[in-house]
């Protein structure tokens, strides 16, 4: 028996967001492509798909071919079957998440970020596995109140809250 445990650093352009996930059938990629493209039609995105079986292959949708070629590049580095990565420009995972969450094939989301993204991972004889994430920096505080109106004002100022 072997297996390895690495961290894989995803790279993720500035005003883009990405969401990691796990589903389990070469179906996922037509029916997340739908739900971004109806969803928010404005966006610029990529969506990459790991096979497990068959063939496989990354599959990819998308309107945006630099997002497609790196989000590519970045599940490749990830090398786990049966996960999927999308990044978003023009939009935020916050407008997609659920309707993603709902697709039937859809198992687990593993990341929606903009922040700096480390994917932790064991290598085994069979292929990679997504262990978990590592999103963004460890906290260095508390919200004060200065810190809490700041937090609403931001919410108000982006119209999610009214």
């Amino acid at each position: 028996m072997f297996m390895e445990m690495d961290e894989i650093d995803i790279d993720i352009p500035e005003n883009t967001n990405i969401i990691l996930g796990y589903s389990h059938f070469i179906k996922t990629v037509e029916d997340l492509n739908e739900i971004i493209k109806t969803t928010v039609p404005q966006s610029s995105y990529a969506i990459v798909f790991s096979e497990a079986s068959g063939e496989r292959l990354i599959r990819y949708e998308g309107n945006d071919e630099f997002l497609i070629n790196l989000g590519i590049e970045n599940i490749r580095k990830i090398s786990a079957g049966h996960t999927f990565l999308i990044y978003l420009k023009n939009a935020y995972p916050i407008n997609v998440l659920n309707a993603i969450k709902l697709c039937q094939e859809v198992g687990t989301i593993y990341a929606a970020t903009a922040n700096p993204l480390k994917v932790i991972i064991a290598r085994t004889d069979n292929g990679n596995a997504v262990l978990g994430v590592s999103d963004g920096y460890s906290p260095l505080g508390v919200e004060d109140e200065a810190a809490k109106k700041k937090r609403h004002k931001l919410l108000r100022d982006i119209g999610y809250k009214s």
